[in-house]
């Protein structure tokens, strides 16, 4: 077995401008946050982006790197519409194709199986269809046993992406990755369905010390679908990766109300260590807190 480990700089130069790019997580729970930050960080642009839609999709949507976004929504949980996804959005910054929960689910599904598609009930007699036009319908070949009648389902296509990324609690540094988390969302189909996957996370441990830990049936991600593990403290931040840190919801709404040219300046203009030395710096005052949203506030940041 070989040793996988690299850093989040070497993930991001073996990634290019024009790839489909899938990101674990959901919405703001254990996003890959710092190696969405390196991808920031580099030239990368034209981007397809595939995601339960987070800060990922904000900060990548905010800092023009999209060019299509597949996704069931963007949220920032406790705010509840990405407030940078949205601005994008609005502007027509990005093609979108929004689809159900369920039928980006089965589309993973698909991409894991490399199939083409996969028939789901999922978005009939929905808007899905009238928003996503290109989107067909197949009919079953078999008849119904109890109708006689054979039915006709959305012919969800793959999600197939060139690169996964996704973080998690624990990994060895053979790529096998653990979360510890109350979700497994869908890190592990992400991974399959990709045709490279890059797992950041907490801490990288030996192999025998993942099942110290936790149950066997947590090991959520196994070694023949990873491409490279990067160790990465505070990976998933200002998102949650529970149990080892909750959402940062202070530092969520300094996002969520910074305009981003002030907040990339601010947080983003160095490395993964920059960011989080700004980060402690502004919960222990040493910055001044910009995510009172009171006039005074507004008055001192201009």
């Amino acid at each position: 077995m070989s040793d996988k480990t690299m850093s989040a700089e070497e993930v991001v130069g073996r990634l290019e401008s024009g790839m489909t790019i899938g990101i674990g997580g959901w919405g703001a729970r254990r996003k890959p946050m710092a190696l969405v930050r390196a991808l920031i960080r580099s030239g990368i642009t034209d981007l397809t982006v595939v995601s339960y839609g987070g800060p990922d999709v904000g900060m990548l949507a905010a800092a023009g790197r999209i060019r299509k976004l597949v996704a069931a929504f963007a949220t920032l949980d406790s705010v509840p519409l990405e407030p940078h996804y949205r601005s994008a959005r609005e502007s027509g910054a990005l093609e979108l194709m929004e689809i159900d929960e369920a039928m980006f689910m089965w589309g993973l599904h698909a991409a894991a199986n490399r199939l083409s598609f996969i028939p789901v009930r999922a978005g009939l007699g929905s808007d899905v269809m009238r928003v996503n036009p290109a989107l067909r319908t197949v009919t079953s070949p078999y008849e119904d046993a109890s109708t006689g009648l054979r039915e006709t389902f959305v012919a969800m296509p793959a999600l197939r992406m060139d690169a996964a990324l996704v973080h998690v609690n624990r990994a060895d540094r053979f790529g096998n990755g653990q979360y510890l988390g109350p979700d497994p969302y869908f890190d592990d189909l992400f991974c399959e369905a990709a045709d490279t996957a890059y797992v950041s996370c907490e801490r990288i441990v030996d192999t025998a010390e993942l099942t110290k830990e936790a149950a066997p049936q947590t090991l959520l991600i196994k070694r023949h679908s990873v491409t490279g593990v990067v160790e990465a403290p505070s990976g998933a931040h200002f998102t949650s990766c529970a149990p080892d840190y909750d959402r940062d919801e202070g530092f969520q709404r300094l996002y969520a109300t910074t305009p981003w040219p002030e907040f990339a300046e601010r947080f983003l203009h160095g490395g993964e260590k920059d960011y989080q030395s700004a980060v402690q710096a502004w919960h222990t005052g040493n910055e001044p807190d910009t995510s009172d949203t009171s006039a005074a506030s507004d008055k001192e940041r201009r």
